[in-house]
């Protein structure tokens, strides 16, 4: 997905209608009633070759309290800061209205690309709207069905030049990972910089307080957030420079179990989650300390170490925790227990309320980070292999010797080693487990992703052919005359 789309505007205008066309399915609720929308929905949108991501938000009310209005504007309000292009949407049979014109400068302050599309433009009663529209200084506006599908090209030619910058901006701001090693690289470890900041995603549980910990690192009330669980629906990120590092922090759409997803919406929002995930260095699991490790936890931590990315625990709320030294204990033993595959990954505590922890969190970040890029010269491995081999050699299946002679990084970011051995294949999952417990104890990486693959090391033996040729011409040489 290249962009972006928020879909933007009064309540009842037809956002859910046009999201729907875009994303080919009937995901948003469509209803004569206005305000059926109530929260952020995201969907794959395609539109002729283009592909990209469109949000249906809720209808913007003319409302700034706390009420659930309030916060469900400044929650749309978000959307459109985050967004690549708004679609501000009016109703062309209705025209322009105050609550439009109100919205319209909110845009232009938001937003460096608005496009204002008038709705319901079919037949002569949108006429007028459609000139109205004009009035709002946000540009020639689009005529749109979005029953009928009508207005789609137009839609089309205003959004084609902006995809492919959108195309290379996502290029750039995707993580380097899997970097082939190169020992002459004098740059290795690649530093964070304020153009390619050290990724971040914040994951767990809805509720679990990942709006609340961004807000107290990056020192204002940027997130939305609530006593009720799931606010967040999108994944929304901010930057920072925490302890002199530049940063991108991605707050992601809390994780429910499975039976307890109603609405497609969630559904989505989970995805948007595990979308995160793709897109960070370092993924910051987050748990409540009153209800640690729960399934959905133990997925994401299982998903970042799949796509191998660098992971830190925190369990947050830990000053409301009372037994403090028991309750630490108990985390590290269920911790090992559950994710053996993330042996040795930091776990920190912390308070997002107080801010207490902030600093143990942000030193395991760049602790994960710099393991995450940890690269070990082919000496120091293949002296670690020899020692590995005498101390508990491979086995022998069906009678044969396994043979490890070699052994190098291919690979960084997580780190990535190949052996070459003899009949790989046979090499059971239990060694190779061995291998790489070996690597993270004996280089002093705890907790990272590391990719082990066994080669068929062949045959290296430079006079294979040659003996081969002379052991022919040998025997042809010997043979007997046929009349002896």
């Amino acid at each position: 997905m290249s962009f972006t789309l928020a879909v933007v505007g009064r309540p009842n205008v037809g956002k859910s209608t046009l999201f729907n066309r875009l994303v080919g399915k009937k995901l948003a609720l469509v209803d004569d009633q206005p305000g059926v929308t109530r929260d952020l929905r995201e969907g794959a949108a395609r539109l002729g070759d283009l592909r990209f991501t469109v949000i249906d938000s809720a209808g913007l009310e003319d409302a700034t309290d706390d009420s659930l209005q309030g916060r469900m504007r400044r929650l749309t309000e978000r959307a459109v800061e985050m967004a690549d292009v708004c679609l501000f949407m009016i109703d062309a049979r209705v025209g322009v209205t105050p609550t439009d014109q109100v919205f319209a400068d909110i845009l232009r302050k938001k937003n460096a690309n608005v496009i204002i599309a008038a709705n319901k433009s079919e037949g002569r009663a949108g006429e007028a709207g459609y000139l109205e529209a004009f009035s709002l200084g946000l540009g020639e506006p689009v005529r749109l069905s979005a029953e009928h599908g009508e207005g789609m090209d137009e839609l089309y030619h205003l959004l084609m030049p902006l995809a492919d910058a959108f195309e290379e901006r996502a290029k750039a701001d995707a993580p380097e990972t899997d970097v082939d090693v190169d020992e002459d690289d004098e740059d290795a470890p690649r530093v964070p910089t304020k153009e390619k900041p050290l990724q971040i995603a914040v994951c767990g549980r809805p509720n679990a307080g990942k709006s609340t910990l961004i807000n107290k690192i990056i020192g204002e009330e940027r997130l939305l957030t609530g006593p009720e669980a799931g606010i967040t629906r999108d994944a929304i990120s901010v930057q920072k420079d925490w302890e002199g590092v530049p940063m991108r922090i991605f707050d992601t759409a809390g994780m429910r179990r499975k039976a307890k997803i109603h609405e497609k919406l969630e559904k989505l929002s989970v995805s948007d989650g595990l979308r995160a995930v793709k897109f960070a260095e370092v993924v910051v699991i987050l748990l409540d300390v009153e209800i640690p490790f729960e399934q959905q936890d133990l997925r994401l931590a299982d998903l970042a170490e799949r796509e191998g990315r660098a992971v830190v625990i925190a369990v947050n709320k830990w000053d409301v925790e009372t037994e403090k030294q028991e309750k630490l204990k108990e985390l590290k033993e269920e911790f090992a227990r559950l994710l053996p595959q993330l042996k040795g990954a930091p776990l920190v505590t912390v308070s997002a309320k107080t801010g207490k922890g902030l600093d143990r969190l942000q030193e395991a970040i760049m602790k994960a980070h710099e393991v995450w890029n940890r690269r070990i010269t082919t000496a120091q491995l293949n002296r670690w292999l020899t020692g590995m081999l005498e101390q508990h050699p491979p086995p022998a299946p069906g009678g044969r010797r396994i043979k490890m002679r070699y052994v190098t990084q291919v690979k960084t970011r997580p780190p990535g080693f190949v052996v070459m051995s003899s009949f790989p294949d046979l090499v059971p999952a239990s060694y190779t487990r061995y291998l790489v417990n070996g690597l993270r104890e004996d280089f002093d990486m705890p907790g990272t992703p590391i990719r082990l693959t066994l080669r068929d090391q062949g045959d290296k033996n430079p006079y294979k052919d040659k003996k081969k040729k002379q052991t022919g011409r040998l025997s042809k040489h010997m043979k007997k005359p046929s009349g002896d």
